[in-house]
């Protein structure tokens, strides 16, 4: 019998949208050439592999890989990882998952139809601006921030929607990932945003959870709130529910299983 696959779209509460995230339970140790293999023949922005942790609590250990690299911290796969163990009934349903990564220990918790994951706080410090940053975006900022990725504040949610990057060039600045965003004037969310990382092999991810750890404490501080909604306005999109606590954000998102599969080899 083959190595089993699901596949869960991620921060939304319908098939094909969100972000899609590969899950791979794994029954015996792996190689990391093969996990690469693996993520790469997948094709999605992270796949993510568990495996059950010798811990007291019933821990597991999380890994993520793009089709190029392995990351520190994913907040997409993270919440699909989540979903299929309590999906399949590796966890009770009032059971916390509990995942040792690279990131550090993050932790899952079910209300209701949707998924609260506890992540870190990461708050951007004002940076200088690269010029092809903004020649790549083709917009004028109003903030721009950096930690592992840049964080550039422009004028409008009409502004976000519009950016095409020019991705050759965003290659060329030495950055994780760049998040674009912008409150969101509708009334409809808080802010929106976008989150751009051709340096990862993703040339745009559909919804990022952890671009919304450096999001909940920025647009809490403006907005004065410690609870916000956002919405990523990719082409498939999604939304992500935000709740800052001390040093750590809650990132709330709902997942569906679309595809379960079997690895021949």
């Amino acid at each position: 019998m083959g190595q089993r696959i699901t596949q869960v779209d991620a921060f939304t509460d319908r098939p094909f949208a969100g972000n899609p995230a590969g899950v791979c339970l794994l029954t015996e140790p792996r190689e990391d050439g093969w996990m690469r293999q693996v993520a790469a023949e997948m094709n999605l922005a992270e796949t993510a592999f568990l495996r059950r942790a010798e811990d007291e609590e019933g821990g597991y250990s999380l890994r993520w890989f793009t089709p190029t690299v392995e990351v520190d911290l994913c907040g997409h796969a993270t919440l699909a990882s989540a979903h299929v163990l309590w999906e399949e009934g590796h966890l009770a349903p009032e059971a916390r998952a509990r995942f040792h990564t690279r990131g550090g220990l993050l932790t899952a918790e079910r209300q209701g139809e949707w998924i609260q994951l506890d992540f870190p706080l990461i708050r951007p410090e004002p940076a200088e601006t690269p010029a092809a940053l903004i020649q790549a975006l083709g917009v004028t900022p109003r903030y721009v921030g950096k930690r592992d990725c840049y964080l550039v504040e422009v004028e409008s949610a009409e502004t976000v929607r519009a950016i095409q990057p020019d991705f050759a060039l965003l290659m060329t600045v030495p950055t994780t990932g760049v998040i674009v965003t912008s409150r969101d004037t509708s009334g409809t969310y808080d802010f929106i945003s976008r989150f751009f990382a051709p340096h990862v092999g993703i040339n745009e991810d559909p919804v990022t959870g952890s671009a919304h750890c450096y999001l909940a404490p920025y647009w809490g501080e403006r907005l004065g709130k410690t609870e916000l909604v956002g919405y990523q306005a990719s082409r498939r999109g999604g939304v992500v529910r935000v709740r800052v606590a001390g040093d750590r954000v809650w990132l709330g998102g709902q997942a569906v299983t679309t595809l379960r599969g079997e690895l021949a080899v």
